[in-house]
This record gives structure tokens, sequence and C-alpha cells, in this order.
């Protein structure tokens, strides 16, 4: 069906951008769901492979409800990367509607965001807005729920359960669409939706899907690998550039992720012409000044780019992870060594896909082994539209046998059904506190009621579970002092609604209120906000930690709080190591001295500066409420966030002055805002920083 023909049914705006873009016929997921109704109205679940099309399914039916039905569209995805990458599409196609994007703040209304057509949320940004009584939200005449498949992640997936349940009660009339690469059961979600079901198989790029052992490729037809090397994935990429092409290889460890790239760089570098040397360099000099001192993980990534190969982590702060996709997506890099997590949020696909460990670690889950599913996530990177006609996954065998082994499990396997991960009770406990703060549910009869209509309600329909989960978490929150009884109903005290505004576990705010009036010197303080939930996974326990705790152990007595029950490994040391690397980086010690003191990388210290800043706000909220003085808390909060000591305060209030600038004018004698206004500051100020940086401090003290 070509996308003219819908005409009738599609405002005009769409046919003319998908024209633009060089789209005129549809693919048949897409015409499968036209002709099903998707233009009329009712739920939908969409799924099909990766590039088969979900994407203007989506868009079709937001421009419909936009441009026709002059209601809002909003779309949610639980990756804020992934929310970022569609809002830009979305820009790009559509530049004269209001599209807004919001995925930060999660304690705040975002009024403004009622005036947009279109708006792109993560899930918890959507949950949180809902908290704090964005009625918008029910105006909305569709909603699309991406990547519905992760109702199967253990962190993700809870939220995301509540919060479709929560749509289909406070939306009325509303199209709900659902959109998914990989899940087995997508006709059990479809049931539960009440929603129709596309499913295809449809793929615009061929993906060939096998397996690797001594220099032969299994498809299951045998094909010799261009190339001499003996060690798999490296055989995979030398036959790989012999194409021309590029290569997306998947380790189960950062650490291998980066062993890898080295090992590709020797691979690599030989294919580099002079001219893509020279735009490599200019990368690989911005990823080494992505921050204020390199770190030893920035020399070696930049080396490592200049060789044509990236490897790409968490690791990475948010600069030089932007810088290798898009140098991947420019062709200039030829290999990405990486782990699984590349796979979600990002649009970033390779000819040739190879998971090299079959298995992954993480620090909170230790080792798993990967599923058909996830595996089948990172294969659909496989093949780039417009430039490639097949894409290949591959999978890496070490023996003979393990070749019918892993076809057995990976190539010939159906998908796994996804299952809901609500039924556990520290899981529930932020959001039945949010049911009663406000006051959609207030009895347990209720929320019992609403739980039964979720999906996982729907996949167990055990009502009596149900109430008896319900129960135990209503009389704890009351033992808590977070809600109490009003007659037959339960309502939330000013500090439980407050919790559940600021978007924090209970059970952390409970150990923020324990402990706060007992904290006084700063690592306690930065112990307080490290030893939540919100922090996991902690950094390595340090001797200084293991030393220091003694000192700190009181603030553990009486706590009330039993973190075994959520997090089984739990050691107390842990959190006290995490609070004193906070205390260092306050400190204004260099971020490659915190990166080998703690073994941690810069993007897990920005993550956990960035967590730290949540919960000092929350912090600073509870405190309010408890009669707990609050100067401590503003003063750490601001020196977590530029990472200064005391004396650097004052300069910091000043934009365009962070930790570096600050430092830098205290040492030149101007030590204060004040200190500004003295004869002969501006000129100091010019020399440190140039005529423009120095113009925008200097007009803020005038």
């Amino acid at each position: 069906m070509q996308i003219s023909e819908l005409l009738s049914q599609l405002p005009k705006e769409v046919i003319e951008s998908a024209s633009r873009r060089g789209m005129s016929a549809l693919t048949p997921p897409q015409e499968l769901a036209v002709r099903n109704g998707l233009l009329i109205g009712g739920n939908f679940v969409i799924a099909s492979p990766t590039a088969s099309g979900k994407t203007f399914i989506a868009e079709m039916a937001m421009l419909k409800a936009v441009l026709h039905d002059y209601k809002k569209a909003i779309y949610v995805a639980p990756m804020r990367a992934l929310v970022s990458e569609k809002y830009a599409e979305l820009k790009e196609a559509y530049p004269y509607l209001s599209i807004a994007i919001s995925i930060g703040d999660l304690d705040s209304l975002d009024q403004w965001l009622a005036k947009y057509d279109i708006v792109l949320v993560s899930t918890e940004k959507l949950d949180s807005l809902i908290r704090h009584g964005a009625d918008w939200v029910q105006n909305a005449g569709v909603i699309i729920i991406d990547e519905v498949h992760m109702l199967d992640d253990a962190s993700r997936g809870p939220t995301l359960d509540i919060l479709m349940t929560k749509l289909r009660s406070i939306c009325e009339n509303v199209q709900i669409i659902a959109l998914s690469a990989t899940v087995g059961n997508a006709d059990e979600i479809a049931e539960w939706l009440g929603a129709k079901l596309i499913e295809s198989d449809y793929r615009p790029i061929k993906l060939e899907k096998g397996i690797v052992y001594e220099g032969m490729a299994y498809y299951p037809e045998e094909e010799p690998l261009y190339g001499a090397s003996k060690i798999p994935e490296l055989r995979v990429m030398e036959d790989t550039l012999h194409r021309k092409k590029q290569a997306l290889l998947f380790y189960g460890t950062k650490r291998n992720a980066e062993a890898g790239a080295e090992k590709l760089s020797q691979i690599v570098e030989r294919h580099i012409t002079l001219d893509e040397k020279a735009k490599l360099h200019e990368i690989s000099d911005s990823v080494m000044h992505a921050l204020s001192r390199p770190t030893a993980q920035c020399e070696k990534l930049a080396r490592l780019i200049d060789k044509g190969v990236a490897f790409h982590h968490s690791g990475l702060v948010n600069e030089q992870r932007h810088l290798v996709e898009q140098a991947f997506k420019d062709g200039i890099i030829k290999a990405i060594a990486a782990t699984p997590t590349l796979a979600y949020g990002v649009n970033m696909p390779a000819h040739t896909v190879v998971v090299r460990d079959i298995s992954r670690y993480s620090d909170s889950e230790g080792a798993e082994r990967l599923g058909i599913n996830e595996v089948t996530q990172l294969f659909g990177r496989a093949g780039r539209p417009k430039y490639d006609k097949e894409g290949r996954g591959l999978l890496l065998a070490r023996s003979r046998s393990d070749i019918v082994d892993l076809y057995k499990k990976y190539i010939n396997a159906p998908l796994d059904p996804v299952s809901s991960k609500l039924g556990v009770l520290p899981v529930l406990r932020t959001h039945v506190l949010s049911f009663v703060a406000t006051e959609m549910l207030r009895t347990q009869e209720a929320i019992t009621g609403f739980l039964s209509k979720t999906f996982y309600g729907f996949e167990f329909g055990d009502k009596y579970e149900l109430s008896r989960l319900s129960h135990d978490i209503l009389k704890e929150l009351a033992e808590w002092e977070f809600i109490e009884q009003a007659g037959s109903a339960f309502e939330a005290t000013r500090l439980g609604k407050r919790i559940s505004e600021l978007y924090i576990d209970p059970l952390s705010a409970r150990w923020i209120v324990n402990t706060l009036p007992k904290a006084t010197d700063d690592v306690g303080i930065l112990f307080t906000v490290a030893n939540t939930l919100e922090m996991r996974p902690y950094v390595k326990a340090v001797d200084e930690a293991e030393m220091l705790f003694p000192k700190y152990k009181y603030l553990l007595r009486n706590s009330h709080v039993n973190y075994e029950e959520s997090m089984p490994y739990y050691d107390p040391v842990a959190p006290l190591g995490t609070a004193l690397m906070l205390r260092d980086w306050s400190e204004e010690m260099p971020e490659r001295d915190i990166a080998e003191k703690y073994s941690a990388t810069p993007g897990s210290l920005f993550t956990k500066i960035t967590n730290a800043d949540w919960l000092l706000y929350s912090s600073i909220e509870i405190a309010k409420l408890i009669r707990v003085s609050t100067a401590q808390l503003h003063e750490m909060r601001i020196r977590v966030k530029y990472g200064i000591k005391k004396e650097l305060l004052d300069l910091t209030r000043l934009e365009q002055v962070g930790r570096v600038r600050a430092r830098l004018m205290y040492n030149a004698g101007i030590k204060t805002v004040s200190d500004i206004r003295k004869e002969g500051s501006s000129e100091k100020i010019t020399r440190l920083f140039g005529k423009e940086v120095a113009k925008k401090i200097l007009d803020q003290v005038r």
C-alpha cells in the first residue's frame, strides 16, 4: 500500500514528511496495522523486528490525534537515551509542531507541558507527573509505550506495569499503542490491554544468524571467513573489514569490552585511510578532554579511537558516549566493543553484530546468562538501512559440540514470554504509597482491585496473594508514619505525601528520617544519602572505609531499616566507601585520582554525583518536615554538585563558574563574589578565561 493512498485518513503533513524522508510505501506491519483500524482507534500491540517500521506506526497515530482530532500525543520509553533520540527524529520530521521532552526532575509538575501537542517522556517521569497531579495527561488522544517487553525487567518493569494500568484507568477513550521487537507472548499483552495484535516477522534487511567456530560461520551451511586470525572475534573483524563494513561486538563486562577493543585495534588500524585518521584524531582529542583532567580510561579510549576502534559502556561520561556513537554512525569508527546495554535506547546499527559473551556481569545482579530475547535484541542491530542488503548476527562457539547447543538455545529457539516483576514487596511499596498520597486509591480493597488489573494480576490472578501483599505494605507504611488510618480508608501524612512526590523508595526515606538527626559531620551526611537503595550499586569498599566504619556504625543503630530483603549481599561498609568517594569529590580530588582510588569509571562517578544530588535535595525536603536543620545539607548539596571545598561556595553562585574556574579565581585572589568588584579583578578574570567568558561573569556582578 502506498502512503499517499491514506490521504483521506491521515493528515497531509504526515504524507509530505514521509515523502521528504524517502518513504513511499507502507511496510507489511504498517499496512497490517492500518487495515486493522489503527487510524480509527482502539489499542494495539505491534510486535515486529527492529527496523520493520514500528516508529512510523506510532507516528501516524500520534499525528492523526494531534492534527485531525486536536488531542495530545504522549510517547513513553524506559530509557532516557531512546526518548531523546525519538524527540530529535520528530523535531526534524515536523519542525512546525510543538513538541516537548521531559526526562529530568522527578519533583516537578512541569505544567508547561500542557501546551505542547506531543510530549516525550521516560516511564518514571510520566509516573511522577501523574503523582504530582498533571491533569493534562487525561486529555491525551494516543499514548505510545515503546519497548513494552521491559515489563520483564526487574528494575524498570514494575513501574511500567503500574503506569500502564494507571493510564488505562485515568485516560478515557485514549488509544494505547505498545511496541516491541522481542516478546514471546505478545498475544497475552494484547489480551491484557484489550488490544489488537499486529505480529510480523518482516525485516527490510535480511538477517543471517550463525555460529562461528575455527574460521567458519555456520548459518547452518558453512561459510569460510576471510582472514587469518585464530581468535574468533578478530577473524570476524577481518572478514567484516574485507567487506568494507562495520561491526558491533558485545562483551559481558566493561573490562572485557575494553580488552576486546584493544585486540580489535590491531586489526582495524591497518584499514584506516589518511583522511579518516585526521577525523579520528579530532574525535580522540575531544574524548580525551571531556573531563577537566583525563583519567586513565579517557586516555585509553582516546588512543583506541585514533586506531578506528572504541569501547562503549556505562563508565563513559555522556559527552564521550555521544562522540563515539556519532563517529560510528558516520562510518569513521569501524568497530565498537560494548556491553549489552548499548542495544537498548540507541539506534546504532552495524552490518555485523557479534555476541562474544553469552553471559554478563553486573554489580547488583552478579553473573547471569543472556536469554533468547536479549540476544535477539542484540542481533536486531545487524544491518544498516540504506547501506546494507543483509546483516549478520554471530555467536562464538568454544567447541564443535557448542555449535549445536547455541543453535538450539539462540538461533532456532522461540522468544521467551515476558513476565511481570511487580509482585515483590519492596518494589510495590513506593507505588502503594503513591496511591494513598495522591488519593487515587485509599482502601486495601481498592488497591487490591487495582493490582488485579495490572499485567501481574492478569498473569497470576491470585487475588488472595495480592490482598496479602497490599495488607502487609499498608501496615508497614502506617508503622513508619507515612500513612494513617482514617475510618475505613487511609490517608498520607504530610511526610508520606512529600516522600511520594520526591519519588524515592519509602525504605530509603525511612532510613533518611531516622538518620538525619544523628548525622553531624560531612561523612555522616554523605553516608546517610549513600546508604540508600537509589545509590546501588555501591563502589569498591576501600581500606579507609573499613577503618572508618566503627566511627559511623552508630548511624545504623535503631534505624529500623532492614536492607537485606532488598539487597541480599548488603554490606554497610560499601555505602560508606561510596560516601567517602563523594567526600573526596567535594574536597576537589581530581577525577583521575578518584577513579584510581575507588576503581570507579568517570561515568559511574558522575552517576553517583547525580543520584547524590537528588537524595540530598530529598533529604533537605524531609528535614524541613522533621524539624532538622537544613543548612549543612544545603551546603553539602552544592559541594557535591560542583565538587568543591567550602571556600568556593560563594563563587559557584555565578553562572559560567564551576569547579575549575572557581578554584582558578580563588587562587588568583578573587575569593568571593564581592571581590570581583575590586580594582584589577576584571583584568585577572579576562586573563584567566578570555574576554567572552569574563564578560558573562562580570555582567552578573555589575
